[in-house]
C-alpha cells in the first residue's frame, strides 16, 4: 500500500496526499536549519504543533530513525482526522527553511609552483578520472608520497590547467591544523564550503548531517573541483565527497586512504634528469657548472625530494660534506643545512616558533616566543620563508613543514632545554591571551567581566565590535592550541582566562565546533583550579553554549547543571538563575515543554533572592521579561494558550516600553504563531505586521523570511 493518507481541498485545487517520506523530509529539513533564530523558532512551533496533533508531549526527534517513527505518528494522525491532515500540511507549506540562495562561484585553489617539473604520469592519472564516464560512482582520487615529494603542488598545478573544466569555480581546505585538537573536523570544513558557495552563516545547518546534505544538494548540478589537502584519514575526508556527476574531488594525503574508493595516485621522487634540472632552473646554468664535481653527492641527499632540492639550490657551491647515506631524510637534511647557516636571532625564532603545533603564527606571537621586537620578528619571518625553513600563508602568518618543525623542535630542546622552551611557550601564551581579551572586549564591551586582565588593559583599537570579532576569528586556530599548551603546562588561571576572552567569537561569529577542544580546556581548569565559583560556572556555560549549537545535547546538559551547582556554591544567585534558564531553552528544543516551564519557573523564584541591593538587581527587570516570555512559549508547547497570552502580554509591555525593538518584535512573533495554533489567523496578522515593521530596521534577514512564512499560513488562497 502506498503511503499516502489524505487528499483535502485547498481553494481551487487538490493537495497531494501526505506521504512519510515528506513528512519525514519536511522534519529533517526543520531539525536542520536551527543555525538562527528563525530556524530555531519553527522547530519549537514543529514541536508545539506535534504535541497538539498527538494530545501529548512527543520528544524531538535526534536522527533519520527518530524523524521517520516520528512522521509516521503524525501521518497516522493525518489519515484519522482531515482536520489533522490540514494542519500538518499547514505548517509544512510555510517552513522556511530552505536557507539562503546560495550562488556563489568559489576560486579558492592555491597558485602553482614555479618551476614544476615532469609529473607527466601523476597528472594523466588525475585527467583520467576527471574525464571518467558516469557510472553512478564518486570521482575521486588520492595523490599521495611522503613528505616534500609535491603532492599538493601536482593538485595545483592540474587544478589550475583544468579550470576551464569546472566553470563553477573550486574548493580548498587544508585539513592538516596545527594538532589533532586544532585540525579542522569535516563539520568545520563543511561549513567554510557553504560560506565559500553563498550560503549566509546564519543558514548554515548546525548538524554535520545537516551540512552534507546541504552541500551535495549545492553540487548536485555543478562542474567544481574540490581539492582536499593534507588529509589524515579516509574517516576525515567522506562526508566533504559528493557523488554528483560534475564534481571531482582530489585528496592529497601522505599514503594511499585505507577504506576510501578512489583512485590512488603516487607521487614519487623525481629521476636525477628532472632534479638536475629543477637546481637549474634555481640556480642558473653558472652555478650548475661551478657546483659539478659536489653535485651527484647533493642529489644523493635530496633523494629527488622537489622541498629538499628547493631548499638546497641556494648552497650548491657550498654545501656541507654528504651526510652518510640514511642519516638524515631528504628534508631534516636541507632544513639542517639551511639552519646551521642563520645569524643567532633567526635561528632563535626559527627553533622557539615550533614548540607548539600553531596552525599559523604572525609575527606578534613569534616575537613573543622569540624575545624580540614585533618589527625585528617580521624581517626574520620573511628571511626564514626564503630560506624554505617556514610556509608563508598568504595573510600575513607563517607555519612548519611536520619535518621542519620537528629538526627545530629538536634544536630547541638542545639548545634552549627545557627551562628556555618552557619560557618560549609561556610568553607565546601570554601573547595569545592578551591579543583575545582586547580583541573580545572591544567586540562585547557590554558584557561583565572575570578576567583580571580586562580591566588592566581595557578594548583593543578596531575600527569596530565586526573587525574586533575578524581579528578573533583569524587567530582562532592559534588561541585554541595556546588554551591547550597553557593546559598541558599546567597553567590553568591562563586557561580559563583565554576561554573566556573566546566568548564573542563563540557569540558573534559561530564555528562553535573547532572552540570545543578550548572549551572542554576551559572546564577541566576550573574544575582544577577553581571550582565553586563564578569562573567555574562561567566556563561550564561557555562550553554548554558550544555544545547546544553542536547538537550535543546530553553534554550540554551536564554542563549546564555543573554550572547552576558551582554558581550555588558561589552564592552567585544571577549566574545560577541564568544556568537554570538555559537549561529551560534546552528543553524548548527537544520539544519538552513541561520540564522546560519547570526551569523558567525555577529560575524565577531564584531571582525572587536578589535583593534591591544585591548583584544584578538593575537587570532583574529585563531578566524576567525574558523568562515571562520563554514561559509563554512553554506554555503554548502544552497548548495552555490563556496563560501563554498572559504571560507574553507582560513581556511585550516590558520590551516595548524599554524601546527594545527585535525583542518585541521577537514576542509579537510568539503571539502570532499561538493565535495560529488556536486557529484564529486573523489575529495574527496584525501581530506579523508589527513585527515585520520593527525588523525592517533590524537587518534581520532570516527572522523576516520566517515572518513572510508565517504571513502566507495565515491568508487563505484565493478561490
Amino acid at each position: 500500500m502506498a503511503n499516502s493518507c489524505a487528499t483535502y481541498d485547498r481553494g481551487c485545487g487538490v493537495v497531494d496526499a501526505l506521504s512519510l517520506t515528506a513528512v519525514t523530509a519536511f522534519l529533517t529539513a526543520a531539525g536542520t536549519s536551527m543555525a538562527n533564530e528563525a530556524g530555531k523558532r519553527l522547530w519549537e512551533t514543529t514541536g508545539a504543533a506535534v504535541a497538539r496533533m498527538m494530545g501529548r508531549e512527543v520528544p524531538a526527534p535526534a536522527g533519520q530513525a527518530e524523524r521517520e517513527a516520528v512522521a509516521a505518528l503524525l501521518v497516522a494522525e493525518a489519515r484519522r482526522s482531515p482536520e489533522q491532515a490540514r494542519a500538518l500540511v499547514a505548517l509544512m507549506s510555510g517552513t522556511g527553511t530552505g536557507g539562503s540562495a546560495a550562488q556563489g562561484v568559489p576560486r579558492q585553489l592555491p597558485a602553482s609552483t614555479r618551476y614544476f617539473t615532469d609529473r607527466k604520469d601523476p597528472l594523466a592519472l588525475l585527467d583520467r578520472e576527471a574525464t571518467r564516464k558516469l557510472d553512478g560512482l564518486p570521482k575521486v582520487a588520492v595523490l599521495h608520497g611522503p613528505e616534500g615529494i609535491g603532492t599538493s603542488a601536482v593538485a595545483f598545478h592540474w587544478g589550475g590547467l583544468r579550470a576551464k573544466s569546472f566553470p563553477d569555480g573550486t574548493l580548498y581546505a587544508d585539513l592538516r591544523g596545527g594538532s589533532a585538537s586544532t585540525a579542522p573536523t569535516a563539520a568545520t570544513v563543511l561549513r567554510q564550503f557553504l560560506l565559500r558557495l553563498g550560503t549566509a552563516a546564519d543558514d548554515v545547518p548546525l548538524t554535520l548531517e545537516g551540512r552534507v546534505d546541504r552541500l551535495r544538494t549545492l553540487l548536485a548540478e555543478r562542474r567544481l573541483l574540490v581539492v582536499l589537502d593534507h588529509a589524515q584519514s579516509a574517516a576525515q575526508v567522506r562526508p566533504l565527497i559528493t557523488g554528483a556527476p560534475g564534481v571531482f574531488t582530489v585528496v592529497v594525503a601522505r599514503r594511499p586512504l585505507t577504506g576510501l574508493d578512489a583512485v590512488t595516485v603516487p607521487v614519487g621522487p623525481l629521476s636525477d634528469k628532472d632534479a638536475r634540472r629543477l637546481l637549474t632552473l634555481l640556480a642558473g646554468r653558472e652555478v650548475m657548472t661551478e657546483a659539478k664535481a659536489s653535485l651527484p653527492s647533493l642529489l644523493r641527499r635530496c633523494g629527488g625530494v622537489p622541498f629538499a632540492l628547493r631548499a638546497m639550490a641556494p648552497y650548491l657551491t657550498s654545501a656541507s660534506p654528504a651526510a652518510a647515506p640514511g642519516e638524515l631524510p631528504p628534508v631534516r637534511a636541507a632544513a639542517e643545512e639551511a639552519y646551521r647557516r642563520l645569524e643567532p636571532d633567526a635561528a632563535r625564532l626559527y627553533r622557539l616558533c615550533a614548540l607548539r603545533p600553531w596552525p599559523a603564527f604572525g609575527a606578534g606571537a613569534a616575537a613573543a616566543a622569540a624575545g624580540v621586537e614585533e618589527e625585528r620578528a617580521q624581517l626574520l619571518l620573511a628571511e626564514l620563508a626564503e630560506l624554505q625553513l617556514l610556509e608563508d600563508t598568504g595573510d600575513g602568518r607563517y607555519r612548519h613543514r611536520p619535518a621542519v618543525r620537528a629538526h627545530a623542535e629538536e634544536a630547541a630542546a638542545r639548545e634552549d632545554g627545557l627551562a628556555g622552551c618552557a619560557a618560549a611557550v609561556r610568553r607565546t601564551v601570554d601573547w595569545y591571551l592578551r591579543f583575545a581579551v582586547r580583541a573580545d572586549y572591544a567586540a562585547l564591551k557590554e558584557r561583565w567581566h572575570l578576567g583580571p586582565l580586562y580591566d588592566e588593559l581595557g578594548p583593543g583599537a578596531y575600527e569596530d565590535a565586526g573587525a574586533a570579532v575578524a581579528a578573533l576569528v583569524a587567530e582562532s586556530g592559534n588561541l585554541v592550541e595556546s588554551v591547550i599548551a597553557a593546559e598541558e603546562f599546567g597553567h590553568d588561571d591562563l586557561v580559563w582566562q583565554s576561554v573566556e576572552a573566546l566568548w564573542a567569537v563563540q557569540l558573534k561569529a559561530g564555528g562553535h565546533e573547532a572552540l570545543l577542544p578550548a572549551l572542554r580546556a576551559g572546564a577541566r581548569a576550573a574544575a582544577r583550579h577553581c571550582p565553586g565559583t563564578r569562573t567555574a560556572g562561567r566556563m561550564h556555560v561557555q562550553l554548554a553554549f558550544a555544545l547546544m549549537e553542536s547538537m550535543q545535547d546530553e553534554e550540554a546538559e551536564r554542563e549546564l547543571r555543573a554550572a547552576a551547582e558551582d554558581e550555588a556554591l558561589a552564592g552567585h544567585t544571577r549566574g545560577r538563575a541564568t544556568a537554570v534558564e538555559s537549561l529551560g531553552l534546552l528543553r524548548l528544543r527537544q520539544w519538552r515543554f513541561e520540564s522546560a516551564l519547570e526551569c523558567f519557573e525555577e529560575a524565577d523564584r531564584l531571582l525572587d533572592r536578589i535583593g534591591p541591593d544585591g548583584e544584578g538587581a538593575a537587570d532583574l527587570p529585563r531578566a524576567r521579561a525574558l523568562l515571562q516570555r520563554h514561559r509563554g512559549r512553554a506554555l503554548r508547547g502544552l497548548s495552555r494558550f490563556e496563560e501563554a497570552v498572559q504571560r507574553l502580554g507582560t513581556a511585550l509591555d516590558f520590551f516595548q516600553g524599554s524601546g527594545e525593538g527585535y525583542n518585541t518584535a521577537r514576542v509579537l512573533t510568539d503571539l502570532a504563531e499561538l493565535r495560529i495554533a488556536e486557529s484564529d489567523p486573523a489575529a495574527a496578522l496584525p501581530l506579523i505586521d508589527r513585527a515585520v515593521a520593527l525588523l525592517g530596521r533590524e537587518n534581520a534577514t532570516a527572522h523576516l523570511t520566517y515572518l513572510a512564512d508565517l504571513r502566507d499560513r495565515c491568508t487563505p488562497e484565493p478561490r
